[in-house]
């Protein structure tokens, strides 16, 4: 390799800053959203609903069995000391669903609460990224540790955090454009596997588009570090006038 190939000190930092941001952002990611196992947790108790009313034609055994397994899982979650919110957000969401079901004797009726929350984010999403205050900064900032700084000081994470909001309105409002016209028009059975099948891969491509925009994006300032800073400093003057 010549001289002219190898790279530069400044090349080899720079990439190694990269590397990083990425490394950074993908565990931010999985933090915020529960990974890969958060996405199963969601999906599963559904399946198990729809497999069991189909072949016991009950609602309240169908919606047990779902509630029960939520709890399994939120239960396993807290014996290994996992993030609380995504222990009970699951569970939370599928006894909602179950009760419902129940108390209206419809089946469908377990996955309405679940669809209307998606229909509500990707609204969400669209309205905040129009008028430029992006969800996903809201929600992702407290993770990186920079708050709203992305808002004033960052306009290059701002620029991320919009189109990140995007993508994740239009997919929602994708999904919901295929389960709406299903809970209307089909049957429990239709509406529950249709429904199990859009919920890993739509969230899988919502996650990976927001990773590759913040990964382009500028890092994050990081405003705890700067008000420690700040107090640090503040506590030597007055140590020097002393």
């Amino acid at each position: 390799m010549s001289s002219i190939d190898k790279p530069t000190d400044q090349q080899a930092t720079q990439g190694a800053r990269d590397a990083d941001s990425r490394a950074v952002t993908e565990a931010a990611l999985f933090d915020a959203f529960g990974g890969v196992r958060g996405m199963v947790e969601t999906t599963v108790p559904g399946l198990v609903f729809v497999a069991v009313y189909t072949v016991k034609r009950d609602i309240h055994v169908a919606a047990i069995a779902a509630l029960g397994l939520s709890l399994l899982l939120g239960l396993a979650r807290l014996v290994r000391k996992d993030t609380l919110k995504h222990a009970f957000s699951g569970v939370f969401g599928v006894a909602f669903g179950a009760v419902f079901a129940m108390m209206s004797g419809d089946a469908k009726n377990f996955y309405l609460p679940g669809m209307l929350y998606s229909l509500g984010l990707a609204v969400g999403y669209i309205v905040s990224a129009a008028v430029g205050y992006p969800l996903m900064g809201l929600i992702l900032g407290p993770v990186f540790k920079e708050n709203l700084s992305w808002r004033t000081r960052n306009p290059g994470r701002k620029a991320a955090y919009t189109k990140a909001s995007w993508a994740w309105g239009l997919i929602l409002l994708a999904k919901s454009a295929v389960l709406f016209p299903l809970y209307w028009w089909g049957d429990v059975t239709q509406l529950g596997w249709v429904k199990v099948a859009l919920g890993i891969p739509p969230m899988l491509l919502s996650v990976y588009l927001t990773w590759i925009f913040l990964s382009k994006a500028p890092p994050p300032i990081d405003v705890f570090a700067e008000m420690e800073e700040a107090e640090r400093a503040e506590r030597e003057a007055k140590a020097a006038t002393r």
